[in-house]
């Protein structure tokens, strides 16, 4: 019973942290653009300046493009082949997690000697219990400058944080999988 208690609160804590590091990205892209002539970018300040995050976090996301799109071989250029802008998002997620199966349980709850993870007894141990995180969305745009069009856009997706020494890393994470996505892997047409 004690190793089985053991793996459960391994397990729980598993997943607490693989959810809360984990960044989804996605990416769309124009079928008729061809990436291979693009070598020179520049940000697009109207576009970087709607974006509703605090200055400190556009700069953030500003340095750690750049430093992805010079490491894809781009050069920065006063007049470049595309344009890149970002904006974002973020919803309250809220999570609601019932750990009681009727009269008594297992899960997390209690107060003085009666808290900890383990089997709880009777109707008044078992509360469901509420998480609120809040989840940012990142989209990356790559607008063809001669054209006028969106030819690349990454979105990713994943939960932020407030701490000021996590949030640079976090940045980078989201950054560097949204720009793994570019250029788009396009399948040769038969």
């Amino acid at each position: 019973m004690k190793k089985l208690s053991k793996m459960m609160a391994l397990l729980a804590l598993l997943i607490v942290v693989t959810s809360c590091s984990s960044v989804r990205v996605s990416s769309d892209y124009d079928r008729k653009a061809n990436f291979e002539t693009l070598k020179t970018f520049a940000f697009f300040k109207t576009g970087i300046d709607k974006a509703e995050i605090s200055d400190l976090d556009k700069r953030r996301i500003l340095r750690a493009i750049e430093a992805e799109m010079l490491a894809k071989g781009f050069t920065k250029s006063e007049n470049p082949d595309i344009l890149v802008s970002i904006f974002t998002k973020s919803n309250q997620r809220v999570d609601v997690y019932n750990n009681s199966w009727g009269f008594g349980g297992w899960g997390w709850g209690g107060f003085g000697p009666w808290g900890g993870f383990g089997p709880r007894w009777g109707w008044g141990f078992n509360q469901p219990a509420v998480s609120t995180n809040v989840e940012g969305i990142l989209f990356i745009d790559l607008v063809h400058t001669s054209k006028k069009e969106l030819i690349w856009q990454g979105k990713g997706t994943g939960y932020l944080t407030d701490n000021v020494e996590k949030k640079e890393e976090r940045i980078k994470e989201f950054v560097s999988k949204i720009m793994a996505q570019y250029p788009p892997q396009i399948a040769a047409v038969k």
